[in-house]
């Protein structure tokens, strides 16, 4: 025998749905607890990255800071016996030029194995062709003894630095005759 009584279905489909809404609504509950509880984990997360990569700026600042206050650090201890030679020089007996003369040569000498030592390079261009990426002209002169565009006299050495051009080499250059 069957229950056909019409009445009857939509309470129990009812009964049904109020319990599938309750159990999608405390799984729907149980959801959102999970994503808060993830959510608030990853804004932790979040800040304590923040907080990482802020304390990593700071220490390189802190760092670069540091190599510009001692990037010379190395190229100034090399330079302090050439500054005690000088000294030693101008404390030496005064009436001795031929000795002062060798003193300075000496000093000159050491001076320039410092530089060198430190990437420097001297441009002394006599007697090379004339390259304007490193020389500076600064009078074109009649020489027969020169081929053109020859450096005929440096007025003053250049330098470069670690392959970059400090100051250009001050030259006279051989012209064509006329």
């Amino acid at each position: 025998m069957e229950n056909t009584d019409p009445a009857r279905e939509p309470a129990d489909n009812s009964v049904d749905e109020e319990s599938t809404v309750e159990t999608g609504e405390e799984a729907m509950a149980t959801l959102m607890a999970e994503y808060e509880v993830k959510l608030g984990e990853m804004r932790e997360l979040i800040l304590r990255e923040r907080a990482e990569i802020d304390n990593q700026r700071k220490r390189l600042q802190r760092d670069l800071d540091q190599a510009r206050k001692f990037a010379n650090e190395k190229l100034l201890a090399d330079l302090l016996p050439v500054i005690d030679h000088l000294e030693r020089g101008l404390s030496a007996d005064k009436g001795d030029s031929a000795g002062m003369r060798a003193g300075v040569e000496l000093t000159l000498k050491e001076l320039l194995r410092v530089a060198t030592g430190h990437g420097l390079v001297i441009i002394d261009p006599a007697g090379e062709a004339f390259d304007p990426e490193r020389h500076q002209a600064m009078s074109m002169v009649d020489s027969p003894e020169h081929k053109p565009n020859e450096v005929v006299v440096v007025l003053q050495k250049g330098y470069m630095l670690n392959e970059r051009l400090l100051r250009p080499a001050l030259v006279n250059v051989a012209q064509a005759p006329e």
